[in-house]
């Protein structure tokens, strides 16, 4: 549990509330296309990648979209489901076998409750969470499919080097050869 211990000491934890929430998290291993969050049922943990890329996707049409991709030291969730109890809207698999630092919705209230500094960390992986979400949505309709690649290299450049080019042209809502396009005229 090196990674989330480095994890927490980075943000000022110590001592007995340290090894709290170290204790929350548990390691669990996936396989390549190893399901952890299925469309329709509830999510009910949320984790820090340690290792591996996971793929956010929606079917529609019965096409597969992804809509996210993470990579190591980011946080993985499906934000709705596991905050408000309802049933997933998305997928969640690995793309590579990985793992994950993972807490169950009960021991995160727990620590929420017990651990001052983590309220107020759970209330800062929230609000960014939500700035995140409401960023995408934003570019979404806004951005042309250019603008958002030219972003992407600006703001997630660690994402491009690890991305599929499947799914990173599926996250941008183009098909790969368009993207190819798109990175020549970038360049």
């Amino acid at each position: 549990m090196d990674t989330i211990n480095g994890y927490f000491r980075a943000f000022g934890f110590a001592g007995k509330d340290l090894e709290t929430v170290v204790d929350a998290f548990k390691l669990k291993t996936f396989k390549k296309n190893e399901l952890l969050v299925q469309e329709g049922k509830i999510s009910k943990h949320i984790g820090l990648v340690k290792s591996g890329m996971f793929q956010y996707f929606v079917i529609k049409d019965g096409e597969e979209r992804t809509t996210y991709v993470n990579i190591a030291n980011t946080w993985l969730a499906s934000v709705m489901s596991f905050v408000s109890g309802r049933p997933a809207m998305e997928n969640i698999r690995a793309l590579t076998d990985g793992s994950i630092c993972m807490i169950s919705r009960a021991d995160l209230m727990r620590l929420v409750s017990d651990v001052p500094a983590f309220k107020d960390f759970y209330i800062m992986l929230l609000e960014q969470s939500i700035c995140g979400i409401d960023a995408s949505r934003h570019d979404l309709i806004v951005l042309s499919a250019e603008q958002r690649y030219a972003k992407m290299l600006h703001t997630e450049q660690h994402l491009l080097q690890q991305i599929p080019l499947q799914h990173l042209a599926s996250m941008l809502g183009v098909t790969p050869r368009h993207l190819s396009r798109i990175r020549q005229n970038i360049r």
